[in-house]
Parts: C-alpha cells; structure tokens; sequence
C-alpha cells in the first residue's frame, strides 16, 4: 500500500528520482505539494490543480481539527472526498502551529495547549490527540506532533525541543492505528549538527516509513539550511523517503535535491501569486509595475499554464489593478505550474544523468526582470 522506489541517483550529487506509491497513487519524486491547509490550495479548484500537473497536496491537521473538526471530516467520507481531490494528500500535525502561534500556546511534555485563534477556547493537543485527527482525516501520509525550536536558539532550548519531538515521535507511532497511512518520523536540532545527527540516529532506530525534516526555513540562511540537511541526511535509512519541510525558493529546492531531499512543500508560489509576484524561467516578475501595462507578452513564452496561453502581461496587470480575483486564480495557477515544471526538470536530469549541469544552468538564469 504504501512503497518508496529509488528509480535513478545523478553520479555527481546526492539527487535522486525516486516513485512514491500510497492508497491515492503513485507520486514520482522529487515532488513539490501545493499548501491547501484548511483543504483548499487557495483560489484553486482541483481540476485547476489537475490541470498544472500537481501530484500530491499537503493539508493542516490542527487547523482541520478545530475547523470543520476531524469527526466532521470523517462522517464526509474523509478528506480526499470532502474536498474533491483524489490523488495523495499529507498533513501536517500541528507542529508549526508550535512555533508560529507560540504567543497562543503553552508547551509541556503532555503536549501544546494553544488558545485558538478562533473562539479562544482551549484546545489541548496531545501526541495521541493528533494522530486521532490524523487518523480520522484520513491523508496518505502523516506527521506526527513535534516542536521547532526558534532561529536563532541556545543548544540548551534546542536540546529540549529535540528531546520532546523524539518522546512524542514514539507516542505517535503508538497512537497510529491505520495501516493505510504512513507515519513519517520529523527530524528537529536547530542548527546543531549533533542534536541533528542524534534526532535523526534516535527517529531511525523507531522504524518509520519515511522521515522529515523540520525546523529549518525559518531565518537560517541557504548555505546554513543547506549544511544542516546534509548532516541530517547522512544519518537517514537512504532508502527511505526524505521530506523538507516548509522550504518553497526554487533556488534552495533545487540547492536541497542536491543534497538527496525528495518531498517539499511551501505556501510561497501560492501567496506569492495572490500578492502579484510570478515565478518565470527569467526570474521573478512583479505585475504591480508599471512596465507592464501595456505589454502584449505572456507572463513566460516558455510556460504552457492557463496564464501565459491566452493572456497578456498587459491584462494580468489589470487584474490585479482592479482587484479582481481571476488575477489572483490566473498567478497562483502560473506559480504551480513553474513549480511543477521545475520538479519534472529535475527529475528529467537525474534520470539521464546531468543534474549538476542542470544546476548550474538554473542558477545562471536566475535573475529577476
């Protein structure tokens, strides 16, 4: 039901290609997932989704839980039919919520008390608790619950969220009780290579499916976010799946295949959209400017979404000009489908071989108009 299948390693980096089967599909990596945490990618439908190539979505668990609640959820049929999408989805636990709600929150070795954003209730979320919304839900892939220490952080506060994230790691896994769904173990450590290295040792003796790597796109820099995957890396079972999570620059996508990364996921080609930036083969375009008013060009001659088919840079600027909200539907869509053209160019490239080429070519183009 679920099997990950290395299929081609470059010879010259760690990039490799890789399928990922699960109850929803075979997902051939490496592998972008739009962010649709309350079950929507925003502004999208999934047939645009469908459209653009998008293979595997990623989903919030804490945000479903309190709204609509996993037992709603459940009584639809479970996520993939409450939302329409029938390809893999995976959530994520709450974890982040840790880390960029930590005003709303109170941490213990029992779990993360937050006041909700919504009402003010109190919800406690508990490493068992998760699993239940998880489990309920029903996504391909899940996270278990974990806490990403802050940037920059002390070794001792970093030490104490590797140790909770190890601790409630083995909870999870005895909380899960589908077996249609994979339990992926989340690396923590800050910026420590040795608490990286020892999460990723303790995780890898617990025999999880696949593994991510968390707490790092949070204010670190490329080279740093770079080195501690690398370290962390090295320490995985290397036939299992890896996962970045949170990193969504195509520079640092590209930077992090290299290092042996199969999964990413990130809001920032979807947010970037809405607020009128586009990710282009010539660098990054920003449809606010005056430039573009009256010009006939698509977005990208070289991109075959709907935007650049049939639109013009000229009307795209007056969409987002008027306000209207196609504007934000058309450079969310254009965003995807550079995204998904990239991840389809790197796995092209390590399948024959020339990923290093290919890096080096991406890097050199990679000037913004």
């Amino acid at each position: 039901m679920f099997e990950f299948r290395i299929l081609a390693q470059d010879p010259d980096t760690g990039a490799r290609a890789g399928a990922l089967a699960t109850p929803h599909g075979a997902v051939p990596t490496p592998v972008f997932m739009p962010c649709a945490t309350q079950g929507t990618v925003k502004t999208l439908t999934p047939a645009h989704l469908e459209e653009i190539g998008v293979q595997m979505i990623l989903a919030n668990a804490y945000h479903l839980g309190l709204r609509p609640g996993a037992e709603l959820v459940a009584q639809m049929g479970g996520l993939h039919r409450f939302m329409g999408w029938s390809r893999p989805i995976l959530t994520d636990s709450g974890g982040f919520q840790i880390f960029s709600m930590a005003d709303l929150r109170t941490i213990s070795e029992g779990g993360a008390l937050f006041k909700s954003h919504l009402d003010g209730r109190e919800v406690f979320l508990t490493p068992e608790r998760c699993i239940e919304i998880e489990n309920r839900i029903g996504a391909d892939v899940i996270m278990p619950l974990d806490e990403c220490a802050p940037f920059p952080s002390e070794q001792a506060p970093a030490r104490a969220a590797m140790e909770r994230t190890v601790g409630w790691a083995a909870r999870c896994k005895a909380a899960h009780r589908r077996e249609d769904q994979a339990l992926f173990g989340i690396v923590q450590g800050a910026t420590y290579p040795d608490l990286r290295r020892e999460c990723a040792d303790r995780l890898a003796a617990l025999d999880f499916p696949g593994y991510s790597i968390g707490g790092l796109s949070v204010g670190e820099g490329l080279d740093r976010m770079v080195e501690m995957t690398a370290r962390t890396i090295e320490r995985l079972p290397p036939a299992k799946p890896r996962y970045l999570m949170g990193v969504g620059r195509p520079e640092d996508i590209v930077a992090c295949v290299a290092q042996g990364v199969d999964l990413f996921d990130c809001v920032l080609p979807t947010r970037c959209g809405r607020n009128g930036l586009a990710f282009t083969t010539r660098g990054r375009v920003k449809m606010h400017n005056k430039a573009h008013r009256a010009d006939e060009r698509p977005l990208d001659p070289l991109c075959d979404c709907p935007a650049c088919r049939r639109f013009s840079r000229a009307y795209l600027r007056h969409l987002f000009q008027a306000g209207e909200m196609l504007g934000l539907t058309l450079l969310s869509l254009h965003n995807l489908r550079y995204y998904m053209r990239l991840m389809a160019d790197m796995r092209r490239a390590i399948i024959e071989g020339r990923f290093a080429e290919f890096r080096k070519k991406f890097l050199e183009s990679a000037s913004d108009e």
